[in-house]
Formats: C-alpha cells, sequence, structure tokens
C-alpha cells in the first residue's frame, strides 16, 4: 500500500510540474500525508458535483488548476430531499459494499463532467491561440 501511495504522489507531482502552460488534474481531496507531500505552489482544488452537469450522483470532485478557469456548471439537477430514496441512490458510490469492483466503480469519470472540461477549457486554449 505505501508503495501505491508513492507511486501515486509522484505521478500527480509529475503532472503539476509538467513544463506547459494549462493542467487540469483530477483528484480526490487528499488526506494530511498526500498534503504534506504536494508541490508548494499547488492552489486549493476548485471542487465540483457531478450533479452540476446533469449527472444524478454525489462525489465532490477536486480539479487542480493551472492557467484554466474554474468549469461552470452545465446542467444542473436539483438535488433530491436528503435521505429520500432517491437521494440515496445519488449517493451509491459511497454506499457500496466492499467488492473486487469497488475501487474501479468508485474512481470513474462522470460523462457530463468530462464532457463541460473538454469545450470549456478547450474554449479557453483557442481563444488564447487566436488573441
Amino acid at each position: 500500500m505505501l508503495e501505491e501511495f508513492e507511486l501515486g504522489v509522484s505521478v500527480f507531482t509529475a503532472c503539476w510540474n509538467a513544463p506547459i502552460e494549462r493542467v487540469a488534474i483530477e483528484n480526490p481531496e487528499m488526506n494530511d500525508l498526500a498534503r504534506d507531500r504536494m508541490p508548494h505552489d499547488l492552489p486549493g482544488p476548485h471542487l465540483v458535483q457531478p450533479f452540476w452537469f446533469g449527472e444524478s450522483a454525489y462525489k465532490s470532485t477536486g480539479w487542480y488548476l493551472r492557467n484554466l478557469q474554474p468549469l461552470m456548471p452545465t446542467n444542473m439537477l436539483i438535488e433530491p430531499e436528503r435521505n429520500s430514496d432517491e437521494w440515496k441512490r445519488w449517493n451509491k458510490i459511497h454506499r457500496m459494499p466492499p467488492s473486487a469492483e469497488r475501487a474501479r466503480l468508485r474512481s470513474r469519470s462522470f460523462p457530463g463532467m468530462m464532457e463541460a472540461a473538454a469545450l470549456q477549457w478547450a474554449g479557453q486554449g483557442l481563444e488564447r491561440v487566436a488573441a
């Protein structure tokens, strides 16, 4: 487990330190141990939720951004009433029982959020090239 942690820190740091103008790294909120190992210039994450992008789910997603604007909601859904059956369905990621597939299923990206990222951030890059 320590080897996986070290690999994760190494990959994240390499992505952040890449010699490119714009960077977006999707990562969950970090624990204190990971946060202590991050580059000194790393900003706090821009946190978004899948339901901001038309996905009926809760999963706080952190984006670490350099020279990109925060994602703007594109298809905000109305949140279900707390503790309702629908609210429980939206929380299915957090309620998953242990299984061989749990880590893979919990780490998946949401198409609505990825579409918003592609459209918004590609647009920012194109504006910069055209200027």
